[in-house]
């Protein structure tokens, strides 16, 4: 029988097993995690930025103008500049609060019941001309007030505060 040498020879730890380079894919990781979610707040807030646009300048402002396409519609719908300049200013309103961090999430709550009747509006009193326009608007209203609804828990503090502030001082 012929006996069979086997040199064993040390080899360094695999690269990839060594604590470093755990560390190093972890981070990596993390990063990749990190920039996607940073990619997902921008793309977020620049869809709000949109929509605050839209609802301020193409919806809004005609009503609080009275362009005469906005009046005729709602001479239609039978609700008169009243109802014209309430829909303009509840619209602004939301607008404005679709920028502001701790309104986010309610007025995109807000606007999307807004749209709701909308809808309404748009099937029975136009026979449906444009009603997939509110339900078009809905869908990232209720993203926005499903991300930010972490927004919401900041808001009641802020009610306090700004009470407190408007109360007079009592005196003893």
């Amino acid at each position: 029988m012929s006996e069979t040498t086997v040199s064993v020879v040390p080899t360094a730890p695999s690269a990839a097993n060594t604590p470093s380079s755990r560390s190093d894919r972890a981070a990596r990781s993390a990063a990749a995690g990190t920039g996607r979610r940073r990619a997902g707040r921008v793309a977020l807030r620049s869809v709000q930025v949109l929509l605050a646009l839209f609802f301020g300048l193409a919806s809004a402002l005609p009503k609080l103008i009275a362009h005469p396409s906005a009046v005729e519609s709602f001479d239609r719908m039978g609700w008169g500049s009243v109802g014209m300049y309430t829909i303009g200013v509840l619209e602004l309103a939301g607008a404005v609060a679709l920028l502001v961090p701790v309104l986010q999430s309610v007025a995109a709550t807000a606007l999307s019941a807004l749209m709701v009747g909308a809808f309404i509006v748009q099937l029975t009193v136009f026979d449906g001309q444009n009603a997939a326009t509110p339900l078009v608007l809905i869908v990232p209203l209720a993203l926005i007030a499903w991300a930010r609804r972490g927004h919401n828990a900041a808001l009641p503090a802020l009610l306090r505060r700004t009470a407190g502030r408007a109360r007079p001082a009592r005196s003893a």
